[in-house]
């Protein structure tokens, strides 16, 4: 057996690449093209290069759900699905729970779609100097 195969080449550890940061070296790739290629683009990449959706929720969605809501408190009447002999009243407190929830979850999920739009001028007016000043840098390093 030869003791060359047994022998294990040694890798230099990988620089953790930092927030918003571009790495003059494209992480060991030959050029930026080749990293785009071959590894793809880095997680601050994505989210800076990522168009934020300007679409609000369409209104036949709150159409559907408003009828839906209808039908449900329809049928909580004592006229609808009533077995012979049971005698229900008009108001539970099934109601005003439900209703509490349907304003609990709609508050959570207008949180999670629109908590990109806020402050996301100022976001875009700090990346775009950023950017500016990155390429300054640059084109200062490839003057020297």
């Amino acid at each position: 057996m030869n003791n060359d195969s047994n022998e294990k080449e040694t890798l230099e550890p990988m620089e953790e690449a930092e927030w918003g940061k571009i790495e003059n070296n494209q992480m060991g790739y030959g050029s930026e093209e080749e990293r785009y290629a071959k590894r793809g683009l880095e997680d601050w990449e994505m989210v800076e290069k990522m168009e934020t959706s300007e679409h609000r929720i369409p209104y036949w969605f709150f159409a559907l759900f408003g009828v839906l809501l209808l039908v449900a408190v329809g049928l909580t009447f004592p006229f609808w699905g009533v077995r012979p002999g049971y005698e229900r009243s008009w108001f539970d407190w099934g109601i005003p729970i439900g209703v509490t929830w349907c304003v609990v979850m709609a508050c959570i999920i207008y949180y999670m779609v629109d908590y990109r739009h806020r402050d996301s001028d100022a976001k875009a007016d700090l990346a775009r100097k950023e950017a500016e000043l990155d390429s300054l840098l640059r084109n200062d390093k490839k003057n020297l």
